[in-house]
């Protein structure tokens, strides 16, 4: 008998080291892997360090990989940021029963610290480059079209603002994140399975508003602060607020023909670099 064949194997140590274990101890083995695991688990791949190209090469015929896979960039979606958009999105529900109850003093509250995280999370992004994200080009501009779309609803149905305009910005509004929907299709690489489509950290577009969306979505938060107000300090009926509703719907009718006129000017692709 050879010197190899009078050694054990190592399946055969680990197999004789786990019958000599009493059942305490080996939950305590078996625990302590478990948890090994689940530290080295992470919900979203690194962005500095990228997936490798074996991993994300596409697969030919007779199952041979393709030797220049399709560029990806994943990102952290966890930014502050994006965690404050999530939260303006969060008090949209709450702001719309204040007003439908007519609860307007609180409701003018909590409007006010939506709009203190509006200015935060732009605040945060432009001047610390790892809290910025190409979902949160999308995700922003999605909470602020949320927020303003519960709240024209809900003042329309407190009487406060007229029917036609609140149609428009719902209209405008629509269309946007329906382009929002088609633009991130358009822009994800093969195969487009719904868990990549829905993959936050797998950044495929970057979108740039224009400056009349800006200016418009100014507007139309002024104009909920002024129609919030208007029942606290009894100025519903001013002209002040009616001419601010024509203004608002010049500026949202302007801002929709601005996307339809620029368009792939708003729209930065990444994963095509």
């Amino acid at each position: 008998m050879t010197e190899r064949s009078r050694r054990p194997s190592a399946e055969h140590e680990s197999l004789c080291s786990l019958r000599s274990l009493t059942a305490e101890q080996t939950i305590h083995f078996c625990l302590q892997g478990l948890v090994k695991e689940l530290m080295s688990y992470e919900f979203c791949p690194r962005w500095s360090s990228p997936p490798s190209p074996s991993c994300t090469a596409p697969v030919l015929r007779g199952g041979a990989r393709s030797a220049t896979p399709p560029p990806l960039q994943y990102e952290n979606p966890w930014t502050i940021p994006n965690i404050l958009s999530m939260a303006r999105m969060g008090l949209a529900p709450v702001l719309g029963y204040l007003i439908v109850e007519e609860n307007f003093n609180v409701a003018l509250g909590v409007f006010v610290l939506a709009g203190v995280t509006d200015l935060l999370d732009g605040f945060i992004a432009r001047n610390w480059a790892n809290q910025k994200s190409a979902l949160g080009s999308a995700l922003d501009p999605l909470a602020d079209k949320i927020l303003i779309s519960v709240l024209y609803v809900s003042l329309t149905c407190a009487n406060l603002i007229p029917v036609s305009l609140t149609s428009m910005i719902i209209l405008r509004d629509v269309a946007l994140i329906a382009a929002v929907f088609y633009v991130r299709y358009k822009t994800l690489s093969p195969p487009r399975t719904l868990s990549r489509y829905f993959n936050p950290c797998y950044a495929t577009a970057q979108l740039k508003p224009t400056f009349i969306s800006k200016m418009n979505t100014a507007v139309q938060l002024i104009l909920v602060a002024a129609s919030l107000a208007a029942p606290v300090f009894n100025y519903v009926d001013s002209v002040y607020l009616q001419t601010l509703w024509c203004i608002t719907a010049f500026t949202t009718v302007t801002s929709a023909y601005s996307y339809y006129h620029y368009g792939r000017k708003t729209v930065q692709v990444i994963n095509n670099k």
